[in-house]
């Protein structure tokens, strides 16, 4: 297969209006909407309804929880084929068996009618720890990739990488804002899973742009954006086929399984990771890549390789220490010398220029 010539590096204002306008969309849902945190981080009791009455809504649970004497009341309704059939409430933490919650349990039986209910409690304190640990163990990755990668490859390289990162890791959080879908643990172990498939595609454009730069210099390679440029186009397909072999069971997992099976506890997970693969693959080749070349050329010496690539393709012909070389001069033959009579031409030389001159006699 012929190998691309995208100019991932040349065409970077392009990739940061994409990224600008994704990211304002993310940064405008987490602001406008904000994150429906599940029950394991914000603490509480969750009553979980099954088969309930069709006619039964949103509001009218809302209300009857709240007129039982619970506070912070959230519900939502599940349905299948268009038809109701369970709904998630949630309130503020009750003390299971206490007067209240025994009260609330049996307003949402009357209202909905169902024919089982589930109970969930969860403490503040508890969910504040589950939330804790959360943020500590992202930290912890982001440190531990960082000294990965400058050990490994180069430190400007982990800091690409770890820009690509957030990148992903804001747009996929913005989402989930925007469509309303529940943050549960199943969405941070998501969200670890997309980090590290975000971060194998970078570490394998870098390795190649490591590769590559060992011939720094040769023609197509002059400056480190040549390199990038070079590098990603080499493994663009493979980045996009891994991306797309990835994407379909996830797709499958998140279409087929959670919104026409009804396994509505998969699309905590599968949104993450279908969206934090998406946005995965691009960044890696249209983020991280160009972000390393914009700051290798803060380097004295790379800024010395592109002024004498700069020249070159003005029409120079800079020698090695990147000055024009110029032309020796050429002495003109003395008058009346045997070069100024003849001038040296091929003929001439080949000695059909005096067998001319001799049948001329």
């Amino acid at each position: 297969m012929r190998t691309p010539t995208i100019d991932f590096v040349g065409n970077y204002r392009r990739w940061i209006l994409i990224s600008g306008v994704l990211l304002a969309i993310s940064v405008l849902s987490l602001g406008v909407r904000g994150l429906e945190l599940s029950i394991d981080f914000v603490g509480g009791n969750a009553y979980q309804l099954v088969d309930i009455d069709p006619d039964v809504t949103s509001s009218g649970l809302r209300e009857a929880a709240e007129d039982a004497g619970a506070t912070d009341v959230i519900a939502q309704l599940q349905t299948t084929d268009g038809v109701t059939t369970g709904a998630q409430v949630r309130t503020e933490s009750l003390e299971p068996a206490s007067e209240v919650e025994r009260a609330v349990r049996g307003a949402l039986e009357e209202v909905a009618q169902p024919s089982e209910i589930g109970f969930e409690f969860v403490g503040p304190v508890w969910g504040e720890r589950i939330t804790r640990q959360a943020i500590e163990a992202l930290l912890v990755f982001l440190v531990v990739v960082v000294l990965y990668i400058t050990f490994r490859l180069e430190f400007k390289m982990a800091v690409a990488s770890i820009a690509a990162l957030v990148h992903d890791i804001l747009i996929t959080v913005g989402i989930y804002a925007l469509v309303g879908f529940n943050v549960s643990p199943a969405t941070v172990i998501a969200l670890l899973t997309i980090l590290g498939y975000s971060l194998y595609d970078s570490v394998v454009v870098f390795d190649r742009v490591k590769e590559n730069a060992a011939n720094l210099g040769d023609p197509g390679l002059r400056t480190f954006p040549e390199v990038v440029n070079a590098s990603m186009n080499q493994v663009v397909y493979r980045s996009i086929n891994t991306s797309i072999t990835s994407l379909l069971p996830v797709g499958a997992l998140l279409l087929l399984g959670a919104q026409v099976l009804g396994a509505t506890t998969l699309q905590d997970l599968a949104l993450a990771l279908f969206v934090g693969m998406a946005v995965g693959v691009y960044s890696s080749l249209f983020v991280a890549g160009p972000l390393f070349a914009w700051l290798k050329g803060f380097e004295p010496e790379e800024r010395r390789r592109v002024a004498k690539a700069a020249e070159q393709d003005a029409g120079g012909d800079p020698d090695a220490e990147g000055e024009p070389v110029v032309a020796a001069p050429v002495e003109e033959p003395a008058p009346g010398s045997p070069e100024a009579r003849a001038p040296i031409t091929t003929e001439y030389v080949r000695g059909q220029g005096k067998q001319k001159k001799r049948r001329k006699r």
